[in-house]
C-alpha cells in the first residue's frame, strides 16, 4: 500500500478541520481527492507531507508510520506554487531535485530529459518569470519530478490554468500515468478527475462521504428517469413511485421517483396510462452532478471559487 490513512483528525483550537478520515492509495493507481473550498483537503495533504501532524489517527507512507523517510520517495506540488522568478527552468528543476538528494550533476541532466521529455526544451534557458503562468505550473510540476519519485501528491494542480493549459497538464499526467505512476491529486472541478482517475475520495467539511470508483458513485448517485414523449405525462405523479415530473424541452421528461423504485415498474405504470413512449431510460449522472448531491455543492459557490 502507498498510503493509509485512518481514523485521521486535525483539531485547530475548537475548529475541526479533518474529521476521522480514512481512505487508501494502492501503486499504480490515480485517485482523485475531491471536495469544496474548505473541505479540508490542503490539511489533509499537508498531514500526509508531515508538513502538519494529526491531532489523533494514522497515517503511513509506503507501510511506515515514519512519513519523513516517505517523503523522500513522493513528489509534492503544494497549492501555493513557489518558483524563484529569477531562476532558469532547466536549473529551476535540478535545484528542486538536488533538495530532494539528487547529485547536482545528476540532477542537471534529469532537469534536460525531462524538458526534452515533455516538449519544453526551448525553455530549458528562460528564466521563470518569463514564462506564461501555464508553462510555469508545468515547470513547477516537472520540478517534483526529477527525483524519480514513487507517489506523486498534487494540490489543486489546475488551479488558475486556461483551458488550453489545463489540457496540457491533463496530457503531462495521463502520460506519467502510462509509465505505471501513482497519483493522488485534489480538485474540485471534476470534469479533470472524471477524464483522470481510477478511483475517488469525496470529503464534506472535512468528513468522507464517499469513496470508489466512477460506476460506484454513479450508484449511489439517485439517477433520475428520462422519458420521451408527445403527451403530458404529469398525470403520473402519484404512482409506481414516481413523486414529480419536470419538463426538459422538447418533448423530453425528467421523472423524480422514489428510493428503490424498479424502472421496469414506472414503465409499466407509464404504457398503463395511455401514455406514448418515443425512448424512455435511466439518466447517465455525471460527477460534476454526483459531487453536489454527495458533498454537499452548491454550484454558485463552484462558479465564484
Amino acid at each position: 500500500m502507498i498510503l493509509t490513512l485512518e481514523g485521521v483528525s486535525k483539531h485547530f483550537g475548537a475548529f475541526k478541520a479533518v474529521k476521522d478520515l480514512s481512505f487508501s492509495v494502492t501503486e499504480g493507481e490515480i485517485v482523485g481527492f475531491l471536495g469544496q473550498n474548505g473541505a479540508g483537503k490542503t490539511t489533509t495533504l499537508r498531514m500526509v507531507m508531515d508538513i502538519l501532524p494529526p491531532t489523533k489517527g494514522r497515517i503511513e507512507l509506503f507501510g511506515s508510520k515514519n512519513l519523513r523517510d516517505g517523503r523522500l520517495k513522493v513528489g509534492f506540488l503544494p497549492e501555493e506554487r513557489g518558483l524563484y522568478r529569477k531562476m532558469k527552468a532547466v536549473d529551476t528543476i535540478a535545484y528542486f531535485g538536488r533538495l530532494k538528494g539528487v547529485p547536482g550533476k545528476t540532477a542537471k541532466k534529469r532537469a534536460n530529459e525531462l524538458l526534452e521529455r515533455f516538449g519544453m526544451t526551448q525553455y530549458a534557458q528562460n528564466k521563470i518569470e518569463t514564462l506564461s503562468k501555464g508553462n510555469a505550473q508545468k515547470i513547477q510540476l516537472l520540478s517534483v519530478l526529477t527525483h524519480a519519485p514513487k507517489f506523486l501528491i498534487l494540490d489543486e494542480p489546475f488551479s488558475g490554468l486556461d483551458p488550453v493549459n489545463q489540457k496540457l497538464l491533463e496530457d503531462l499526467i495521463s502520460d506519467l500515468r502510462k509509465e505505471g505512476a501513482t497519483v493522488l491529486f485534489s480538485t474540485h472541478t471534476m470534469e479533470h478527475a472524471e477524464r483522470l482517475c481510477d478511483r475517488f475520495v469525496m470529503i464534506k467539511a472535512g468528513e468522507k462521504v464517499f469513496e470508489g470508483t466512477i460506476e460506484e458513485a454513479r450508484d449511489a448517485y439517485e439517477r433520475r428517469l428520462i422519458l420521451a414523449t408527445p403527451d403530458d405525462p404529469q398525470r403520473l405523479v402519484g404512482h409506481a413511485g414516481i413523486t414529480a415530473v419536470t419538463p426538459l424541452g422538447r418533448d423530453r421528461y425528467a421523472l423524480s421517483v422514489q428510493e428503490g423504485t424498479d424502472s421496469q415498474s414506472v414503465l409499466a405504470a407509464i404504457l398503463a396510462a395511455g401514455i406514448h413512449v418515443i425512448s424512455f431510460g435511466r439518466e447517465e449522472a455525471r460527477l460534476h452532478d454526483i459531487f453536489f448531491r454527495l458533498a454537499g455543492a452548491d454550484q454558485t459557490q463552484e462558479q465564484a471559487a
